[in-house]
């Protein structure tokens, strides 16, 4: 099983899209919905985001990622940030 992640960084610090992380970003947001098919976990991450208040005010300075991973990944780096 799938879950994305959105990632929203600013241009003027990760210019470079392929750097935009968790640490860095100015927002991280997870679905709430676990997916298959990466695709479809790609599309309804764009969707989801959409239909945000975060998503509907980006600037031209935004830039997003859709990071889709399997979920053992995310909820164990997620534990990972709470230990710290």
């Amino acid at each position: 099983m799938l879950a994305a992640l959105l990632l929203i960084c600013s241009a003027a610090v990760t210019p470079d899209l392929a750097e935009c992380s968790r640490d860095n970003a100015t927002a991280v947001m997870r679905l709430p919905a676990e997916f298959f098919n990466p695709a479809i976990c790609f599309m309804h991450g764009q969707a989801y985001l959409a239909n945000t208040s975060i998503g509907q005010e980006l600037t031209y300075n935004d830039r997003v990622k859709i990071v889709c991973a399997r979920i053992e990944t995310i909820n164990f780096s997620v534990l990972q940030l709470r230990v710290k």
